[in-house]
């Protein structure tokens, strides 16, 4: 797999999100939990985008570890 696959299909799944919260009743829960989830679904591209400008190869694998982090 090339850098930018991963890069792509991270940010082809936060798509996908967005298009299915559209179709969440709006009310106050339908609101809450589909803008928390659009939120959690867009941070590991930015996370990512954040490791691949790392200075080292130790800083890269600290921040793919705050990625992994966060998306537990």
């Amino acid at each position: 797999m090339k850098t930018n696959d991963l890069e792509e299909r991270i940010i082809d799944f936060a798509v996908s999100i967005i298009k299915i919260i559209e179709d969440v009743n709006n009310n106050y829960s339908g609101n809450y939990y589909g803008n928390q989830l659009i939120r959690s679904s867009g941070a590991p591209a930015l996370n990512y985008g954040e490791a691949r400008s790392a200075e080292s190869h130790k800083d890269f694998v600290h921040k793919m570890g705050i990625c992994l982090k966060e998306l537990r």
